[in-house]
């Protein structure tokens, strides 16, 4: 399981943010860029999460869908029964993995 750091958090509120995050100190190294509070910090890091825990499904797939060559193989070579097996593939693996 992933979980969303505070720089991570950071840089999706201010991005290119220069700061140095050692344990729960926070120090921002550009002092014309204003710092969030740490309750923003929070906040984003939840949303973060929250995220990336509905896009599960979608990794889970990616490591299970047939490579994409074998489809472009059936359409070189003209082999509609590939390319039907190739698409049958990819929805097995999206039954197996339905949206969240």
């Amino acid at each position: 399981m992933n979980t969303i750091s505070k720089m991570q958090a950071i840089l999706s509120l201010v991005p290119g943010a220069q700061v140095t995050v050692r344990g729960d100190e926070v120090e921002w190294i550009n002092p014309s860029v204003a710092p969030v509070t740490e309750q923003q910090i929070a906040v984003e890091q939840i949303r973060l999460q929250a995220e990336y825990d509905a896009n599960e499904y979608q990794r889970k797939r990616v490591r299970e869908y047939p490579p994409i060559t074998d489809y472009l193989d059936g359409v070189v070579k003209g082999n509609q029964a590939q390319i039907n097996k190739y698409i049958a593939d990819c929805q097995a693996v999206k039954a197996k993995y339905p949206k969240g």
